[in-house]
């Protein structure tokens, strides 16, 4: 692997932040950017849980079926209406890079 080192000469900048704006951002600017950033991040993860169901080949119910979580769960996230968080989350990142490992895993656990 590379590695890159960069050097910053100029600190006349006062660095990448632009302080006036900074001091100038109230808390209630902020609190909003934290709400749409948690959207974004929602959508996001409703969008990735979406495409590895399609990408899988499985309609909602048989999504639910194989990875054992609620019919209107899934349908949930495929709506964007709320996203995978936790385990749900790991799993998800599992079964899109090694699929039949993560079924095999639920298999053995008896719950397919």
């Amino acid at each position: 692997m590379k590695t890159a080192r960069v050097t910053i000469n100029d600190q006349s900048s006062g660095g990448r932040i632009d302080p006036m704006r900074v001091d100038a951002t109230s808390k209630r600017d902020t609190a909003l950017q934290i709400v749409k950033d948690e959207a974004l991040v929602m959508l996001d993860a409703a969008k990735f849980a979406r495409r590895l169901r399609k990408r899988l080949g499985l309609n909602q119910t048989e999504f639910s079926r194989r990875i054992d979580v609620s019919l209107e769960t899934i349908r949930n996230w495929d709506q964007g209406k709320c996203y995978p968080t936790g385990a749900a989350k790991v799993f998800l990142k599992m079964l899109d890079k090694a699929p039949e490992a993560a079924i095999d895993a639920l298999r053995a656990d008896g719950k397919i």
